[in-house]
């Protein structure tokens, strides 16, 4: 057992050698193996080479030394090709504050029964004249640069789930093909982390014909855990159990306070007129977040109250790809 597995369960530890192809005698060789491909790319500038770095690369990319410089090179190349979403890259840029504050994104303190953390987004609850689709992008990688540091979800992963009721159609005309592409770069081509699904739900039709534009971009892993539900929770609990979600998804837990994450980021004592000196990397992120005056929280303001979601509509209820 090296440094580097200090903290991990033993159910964990052991997951990592089955599906993940990790092999502690041999770890140190292998990141360095990896690191040696470094001087192949001189146009990129590796601004992070430390062990544990690479070592969540490669549990992303189960081990494939090949794949797992190419997605850390692809990592920094994102950035090198997009400066201005990471010139202020931290909790107290006005744009990344303002999206986490509404929400974006929600992460649930319950993993679901596989271990995998789950976010949530609320669409509706993108206020354009307030947020950029830009600055909800950067809330969301930020976060997961925040969470990716806990090795238990380097190796178990996340799932995203997206709620799309009262999601009007002039907010879906924001959704160019450019920025959708962006997001597909940033999330599934630059980031170490293994998304065990993708859960739509309520998703208008506008949403299918977005889903057909961007089909061409995802890969075909992507692809088979990308889920459409409809307003049915049925499949949705399926796949993810009632006992790990809120009561907005028909979950046995409470409904979701949007202020837990934008709280475990900001700090206890957020507001609205608070001025924040945080940055990421003077961040100790609490795994139980939360804490404050829950007066300054905010409920989740998803359209569909809990238990309005319907439960037989099996029209809806089979997804349109299915996992692995």
């Amino acid at each position: 057992m090296t440094h580097l597995h200090a903290g991990l369960s033993s159910e964990t530890t052991e997951k990592a050698r089955l599906e993940l192809n990790e092999n502690p005698d041999t770890l140190h060789q292998v990141i360095q193996q990896v690191r040696d491909m470094i001087v192949t790319r001189p146009d990129i500038g590796f601004l992070r080479t430390d062990d544990d770095f690479i070592l969540r690369f490669l549990r992303a990319r189960k081990f494939n030394q090949t794949e797992t410089f190419r997605l850390l090179a692809q990592y920094f190349q994102f950035r090198q090709q997009n400066l201005d979403m990471f010139q202020s890259f931290k909790v107290d840029d006005p744009g990344i504050k303002r999206a986490l504050m509404d929400g974006f994104p929600g992460v649930l303190e319950t993993p679901d029964q596989h271990g995998r953390k789950i976010l949530i987004l609320f669409a509706s609850n993108w206020d354009q004249s307030r947020n950029s689709f830009t600055d909800i992008l950067r809330a969301i990688l930020l976060s997961l640069e925040v969470l990716i540091e806990n090795p238990e979800l380097q190796i178990n992963g996340f799932v995203l789930i997206i709620d799309w009721s009262n999601f009007s159609f002039k907010q879906a005309s924001k959704l160019t093909p450019n920025i959708l592409k962006q997001a597909i770069e940033g999330l599934q081509d630059s980031f170490p982390a293994r998304f065990g699904g993708i859960h739509f739900v309520n998703q208008p039709w506008y949403i299918h014909a977005m889903y057909t534009i961007i089909k061409p971009f995802l890969k075909d892993k992507t692809r088979k855990r990308i889920f459409l539900h409809g307003n049915n929770l049925n499949s949705l609990h399926q796949l993810l159990q009632p006992e790990c979600l809120p009561s907005e998804f028909g979950g046995t837990l409470p409904p979701y306070d949007m202020g837990i994450w934008a709280r475990t980021l900001l700090g206890p004592d957020y507001s609205d007129e608070t001025e924040y000196t945080l940055t990421y990397d003077a961040l100790h992120v609490r795994e139980g977040g939360g804490g404050g005056d829950k007066e300054l929280m905010k409920r989740s303001q998803s359209a569909v109250e809990p238990g309005t979601l319907r439960q037989t509509d099996r029209e809806t209820s089979t997804p349109l790809l299915a996992l692995d």
